[in-house]
């Protein structure tokens, strides 16, 4: 275990002698110590630091310290390193740039924003992994939005089903239609091509398990090691609504097929996107990539609260206090950045990999957990066509065309600025559950692609692929595979001063997908902010309340649970 650099006394205090102390420490271990990375206090902390905390540094100050209001000199500030700048790193360090905090932000890649960001190809193309939607119960992004003052969606927008004899669900905005109760309006409102009703009627009996899991420990530790699958087929789900209805969502929602699904978190993301409420699968787009549309002013707006964003920062390890068991320093090979706390905001596959390279986190039994979870291939395809091409949907969901893997494809060409004035169409198709895509060659991954959408609107097959892009990313979004519940962090660590944020994190706020991850980030700012007793809590919105019907229900289910519990013999099955 590494002693850490500087003496607990002195941790987000610097003086020139002990930074002296502290670089002879780090060239003996063989790493790089910058002094940017560290604070230079003249004068000592007065007791007004948590007022002050929630004071903007002003333009003539230096990172890591801050006026303290009455003439005394210089205060230091707490140092918060968050490592991954997707929706949660960013969250994170936006709301503790907010409060006065000192944030640095670390990204293994090239720019900020993760995955979700996007970027340029060679040739100047925009490039993303997979298309992200806005769907209506995403409260505090929209909120955070409204905070920006911009305005990166498109209107709220209509989408289809395919599979490969054709259309095979239409929906409508359903918050422009009259409200039923939930779940009817999604029932009746829904335009099914093909799917009887008959098969339909035969998933009523599943909201019994609707109501019953109710996002409690409890709920999740019941359902969590039986597949979706399993689940359909316990409620009396016919074979056609599973294949035709149910498996397409969780191939487009959690990635995976529902044989490979958690039930707890299938019956989650179902409530979340569909159930709850009528409106909540309406659904916006950014009007390009989110890195252009909302995380560049973003970041900027961060900056100009001091916030240091540093890319092609892959942390290896860290530095621990010996007394207090909390970190003092952050490892990025051979770089050293000091730390009061840190906010991990990674996904699973790169917190394994930070795991294997930490002989820290490898004394927790909590992060070798983490290396029982799984994370599922991604591959994005866009194409640029030489014509137009009708599309009556701009997002389209898929299924069938494969067994195991879901896919969605969009007309870019009605969704993103820069498209608006081409002379073809530009699609993009996005593949989850891709394994058996990835060994391909581009050519033909693009061949295959062209014929699915040929398959699905047969215009296609009359354009020419004039230019393309394909982007492979393996493992790379979170597996809620059966059994996974049980291996998955929580906000709190057993390093006092570390904290976990993140899609995979567990949380009671019920939210799903960058929503979720978002949300987590902030929720790890207020775990950092009641560590250390300054600056205010971040104001989360709630998901929207139940339907008064299933409060009811699910209060008369929990009373029946409580009756069943103190029956002899009940905890004797499973």
């Amino acid at each position: 275990m590494l002693a850490p650099l500087f003496p607990a006394p002195y941790q987000g205090i610097v003086s020139m002698s002990t930074v002296s102390h502290a670089k002879q420490r780090c060239n003996s271990r063989g790493f790089k110590f910058h002094m940017s990375n560290c604070s230079i206090i003249h004068s000592s902390i007065n007791d007004n630091s948590r007022k002050n905390m929630a004071k903007p540094r002003c333009q003539a100050e230096s990172p890591g310290e801050s006026s303290d209001g009455n003439g005394n000199g210089k205060v230091a500030l707490k140092k918060v390193v968050v490592v991954g700048a997707g929706w949660a790193g960013l969250g994170a360090a936006h709301h503790l740039s907010k409060q006065g905090f000192d944030v640095t932000l670390l990204e293994a890649g090239r720019q900020p924003g993760g995955l979700v960001a996007g970027w340029k190809s060679a040739s100047g193309r925009s490039v993303e992994v997979g298309i992200h939607g806005f769907w209506y119960p995403y409260r505090n992004i929209f909120a955070l939005i409204d905070e920006l003052g911009i305005q990166p969606f498109t209107n709220w927008t209509r989408s289809a089903q395919y599979s490969p004899n054709g259309l095979e669900v239409e929906s409508p905005i359903f918050q422009d239609l009259p409200r039923l109760p939930s779940p009817l309006g999604t029932f009746i409102y829904t335009q099914f091509q093909r799917l009887p009703l008959a098969d339909r009627l035969t998933s009523l009996p599943l909201m019994y398990a609707v109501i019953d899991f109710d996002n409690t420990d409890n709920a999740w530790k019941k359902y969590d090691k039986l597949t979706a699958r399993e689940l359909f087929r316990q409620f009396g789900c016919s074979e056609r609504v599973y294949q035709d209805a149910f498996n397409p969502m969780l191939l487009v929602g959690l990635f995976a097929p529902g044989e490979q699904c958690s039930a707890a978190a299938s019956l989650g993301m179902l409530y979340y996107f569909i159930l709850g409420h009528q409106q909540d699968f309406d659904v916006v787009w950014c009007r390009g990539t989110v890195g252009e549309k909302i995380f560049k002013p973003w970041i900027e707006f961060m900056k100009t609260r001091g916030c240091q964003f540093l890319a092609n920062k892959r942390v290896t390890d860290f530095l621990l206090d010996e007394n207090t068991g909390a970190i003092s320093a952050v490892a990025c090979g051979d770089e050293i950045f000091t730390a009061d706390a840190v906010i991990f905001a990674v996904g699973i596959t790169a917190l394994q990999r930070i795991v294997y390279n930490s002989p820290v986190l490898q004394q927790r039994e909590e992060f070798l957990n983490v290396l029982n979870l799984g994370a599922i291939d991604v591959l994005a395809v866009r194409i640029w066509l030489d014509r137009k091409v009708d599309i009556p949907k701009p997002s389209n969901a898929c299924f069938g065309f494969d067994d195991s893997t879901g896919w969605t494809f969009f007309d870019l060409t009605a969704l993103h600025d820069e498209y608006k004035d081409e002379p073809g169409t530009v699609v993009e198709a996005d593949f989850y559950h891709a394994n058996q895509f990835l060994p391909l060659k581009d050519d033909q991954i693009v061949e295959k692609v062209k014929a699915y959408l040929t398959t699905c609107i047969e215009e296609f097959g009359k354009a020419n692929v004039v230019d393309q892009a394909v982007v492979r990313f393996p493992k790379s979004v979170t597996h809620f595979s059966p059994g996974s519940y049980r291996y998955m962090m929580r906000g709190n660590t057993s390093i006092p001063n570390l904290f976990m944020a993140g899609d995979w994190v567990i949380t009671r706020h019920g939210s799903w997908s960058q929503e979720k991850a978002y949300v987590t980030g902030l929720e790890a700012a207020n775990r950092v902010v009641d560590y250390f007793g300054e600056g205010q809590f971040a104001k989360i919105v709630p998901v929207e309340d139940d339907e008064p019907h299933v409060q009811e229900l699910r209060r008369l289910n929990r009373v029946f649970n409580e009756i069943r519990t103190q029956l002899p013999l009940s905890d004797n099955f499973l």
